[in-house]
């Protein structure tokens, strides 16, 4: 990690630190005779400015032996609290602040160990020491690390487990075992028969995924195209590339294995969807500063305490909530119904969209929607939700929402914001005066969340639908309110319904891709 990227303060400067995941260094004063700051501690937050405070208006005994000797602060916003667990390690096996190792040695420090048994399979575990000692054999063992927390370092192979199935230990039984049923481990296979041309293929696909997972852990940034990309964004971009050569490839073919390309199409874009997920929304960085991780569940609960508990505590979350997003979209009518809005399709095959529906700040089912797209192996997102938006408004016995929410960044919330105008202004003509029901669509603020970039962005008014993402940001972006918010920049309770409402949206869409492609694979 080049130290340049990291931005520095005066620690009497810490309002100015952000609000935002990351990793943050402190720093005591210049040493004689060299021309960089060295850091005397490195941590990582969910929150930077918040963890920053902490250690001076709280400090610990451990503050306690470093506080009054810095002088510098240095942070580094992350996309992810996994990359932030993942930069702090390999900064502090970098330059081995003084006050984090104080109090460890290696035996107090986790590290990720990937070996390999006899038939050159790798296993993975999590282990205190570096370097085993032995004379009996020689170990054909890489370590990654140190890791500070073993709680968020396990919760975060737990996750990235679910996509990247691997062994964890250098045996496998001859049955299933439990791992196996909860798709978290690739099963007996590989070790049956490691000759067999399925083995062999098998090791192959496995030895790719144990690849990527690597080359997230260790959280080492490659060059693309001049700009400089993480671990996880280089996997998302492999993984990509790896779904459109199966689905071509499936094109392609003519004989019975086209099936075969297609499911692992299917596959690795369900790798791509939960990967996203995991690096935007996955919560292993505490902001208990007393335990080192909170608990699963408890997290859960936090994430949608805006719609549960009893009644009278429902509705007088959901007003509050209600209340801070009509102040953050400008909307002076109270809000009542969301829509979402997602696409799901492979490569245009078996294209399908979703309509999903929240009153009053609960999912309402009952309303929900789905949409067989009609346009024909064209893998054009735009067109697809133009075309459901385009079915939606032709239904004017559906209840209006107050805020659309689609799933895409400039040109997705572009072109609903097209959609939605050209029909009220239809309506207009055909009825030749100011209508209610067109005043009631024209009035619909269109919203759209960009995942890749953990956005939202914010049209400012109709004549600006057409306007491309650089002169979205060239003309709006500095004026007033922000175009373009940073998803973890909105309140706790308004970020946790706009996931919620995207992640449903994208389940919907998606069961219903799948059920599709059953059917014709089954014909």
């Amino acid at each position: 990690m080049d130290m340049e990227k990291f931005k520095i303060l005066n620690k009497t400067k810490i309002e100015k630190l952000p609000k935002t995941t990351g990793v943050y260094l402190f720093y005591d004063e210049l040493k004689p005779n060299t021309k960089h700051l060295t850091p005397i501690y490195i941590g990582k937050a969910i929150n930077i400015k918040d963890r920053v405070k902490n250690h001076f208006q709280q400090p610990n005994y451990r503050d306690n032996l470093f506080i009054n000797k810095i002088t510098e602060i240095g942070f580094l916003e992350t996309g992810s609290e996994i990359e932030a667990l993942i930069l702090e390690a390999n900064l502090i096996k970098k330059y081995q602040p003084k006050f984090n190792v104080v109090w460890r040695d290696d035996k107090n420090y986790f590290y990720v160990a990937i070996a390999k048994n006899k038939n050159k399979i790798p296993y993975i575990f999590i282990t205190h020491q570096p370097k085993l000692q032995t004379t009996h054999y020689k170990l054909q063992t890489n370590y990654i690390g140190p890791f500070v927390e073993g709680i968020a370092l396990k919760k975060t192979l737990r996750f990235l487990r679910k996509i990247f199935p691997y062994y964890t230990s250098k045996k496998h039984p001859k049955q299933k075992c439990t791992w196996c049923h909860l798709d978290l481990c690739p099963g007996p296979l590989l070790f049956e028969n490691p000759l067999s041309p399925k083995a062999l293929t098998g090791l192959r696909e496995y030895k790719k995924n144990i690849k990527k997972l690597v080359l997230i852990l260790k959280g080492e940034t490659t060059a693309s195209g001049g700009a400089s990309l993480t671990a996880g964004k280089t996997v998302l971009n492999s993984l990509k590339k790896e779904m459109s050569r199966y689905a071509r490839s499936g094109v392609a073919r003519k004989n019975s294995s086209y099936k075969e390309d297609f499911e692992k199409a299917v596959k690795t874009r369900d790798q791509i969807y939960a990967l996203e997920q995991i690096m935007a929304n996955t919560n292993i960085v505490s902001n208990n500063y007393d335990s080192p991780i909170i608990d699963g569940r408890r997290l859960l609960e936090n994430r949608y305490n805006w719609h549960t508990g009893n009644a009278s505590h429902s509705d007088a979350s959901w007003d509050n909530t209600q209340k801070i997003l009509q102040k953050i979209l400008k909307i002076k009518k109270p809000i009542e119904r969301i829509e979402c809005y997602d696409i799901s399709n492979l490569q245009g095959k078996y294209a399908t969209g979703s309509m999903i529906v929240f009153k009053n700040g609960k999912p309402d089912k009952s309303q929900y929607k789905k949409f067989r797209i009609k346009m024909e192996d064209e893998p054009n997102d735009i067109a697809m939700l133009k075309e459901i938006l385009e079915r939606r408004f032709l239904h004017p016995e559906w209840p209006l929402p107050e805020i659309i929410l689609i799933d895409g960044g400039i040109a997705q919330l572009n072109v609903a914001i097209n959609v939605k105008n050209s029909y009220a202004s239809y309506l207009d003509g055909r009825l030749n005066m100011k209508h209610s029901y067109s005043q009631d669509i024209a009035r619909i603020k269109v919203i759209s969340i960009a995942k890749g970039k953990q956005e939202l962005f914010i049209a400012a008014s109709p004549q600006r639908a057409n306007e491309s993402r650089l002169n979205f940001n060239i003309k709006f972006g500095q004026k007033g309110q922000p175009k373009k918010i940073p998803l973890k920049a909105l309140p706790q309770n308004i970020y946790n319904l706009i996931v919620y409402l995207d992640d449903e949206a994208h389940r919907f869409a998606i069961t219903y891709h799948k059920k599709l492609r059953k059917k014709a694979l089954l014909t």
